[in-house]
């Protein structure tokens, strides 16, 4: 690592650790500056200006984030899933004002990057228990659904005062999202056309008795009959 790029580094922890004890209105050119012992024109150079810097953290925010959120394909796909649940809830609920900036400033393209990189994580979680016939809703549904639920869950919790925080509500939020999506698993997984095209729809792309224009029309078969159970 260059001179450059450890400055750069330190200067992004700096600013991640002033956020996190003081919030944002103390992530200043000015005591970045000073906690890292450089002068403030050192950060103008590396990152333009106070933006380019929190930039910065939120990209190294959603490094540290993605460092832990992998994929375990040996696991029960719903228990992965739960298991990336607690995970982002954690994650917020351990670095409030960082996860405010992740979820409200994706200006760069490596922020950007790195946000669809975690929602790449989640899809691929969501078709695994698909693939299992235990998903009652499309696959995108699932994701947007449990996409909305964690991060409103996190917002709602870093929103109130530590000592009044109500610790079952992640849980109990949970456990709306399982009972929309899933197929419960005594239920022996299929339960009905729609999640039997869930499930179908899943194993779409394995199918190579088909050319891929009839996988294609198919799928589009496959999503409406899913979708069939929400609208009726």
């Amino acid at each position: 690592m260059s001179s450059r790029d450890r400055t750069r580094a330190q200067l992004v922890e700096v600013a991640a650790r002033l956020l996190d004890t003081a919030g944002p209105d103390a992530v200043t050119t000015r005591s970045v500056a000073l906690a890292a012992g450089v002068q403030a024109p050192t950060i103008y150079r590396l990152f333009g200006d106070k933006s380019g810097l929190l930039d910065a953290v939120v990209e190294h925010g959603f490094a540290s984030y993605m460092a832990r959120k992998h994929l375990d394909a040996d696991s029960d796909p719903v228990q992965g899933l739960r298991a990336g649940w607690e995970l982002h809830v954690g994650f917020g609920l351990a670095n409030p004002e960082l996860f405010r900036l992740m979820h409200t400033a994706l200006r760069t393209p490596q922020a950007r990057a790195a946000a669809a990189t975690g929602i790449g994580v989640l899809q691929a979680r969501v078709h695994r228990v698909a693939e299992a016939g235990r998903l009652r809703v499309t696959e995108r549904r699932a994701v947007e659904l449990i996409q909305a639920a964690g991060t409103g869950v996190v917002f709602t919790l870093i929103g109130q005062a530590t000592d009044e925080r109500d610790d079952t509500l992640a849980d109990t939020a949970w456990e709306s999202v399982c009972a929309t999506i899933l197929v419960a698993q005594s239920s022996a997984a299929i339960t009905g056309p729609a999640a039997a095209a869930v499930t179908l729809r899943a194993a779409l792309p394995d199918l190579m008795a088909l050319s891929a224009a009839e996988r294609a029309l198919l799928g589009d078969w496959l999503d409406r009959i899913a979708e069939s159970r929400r609208d009726g």
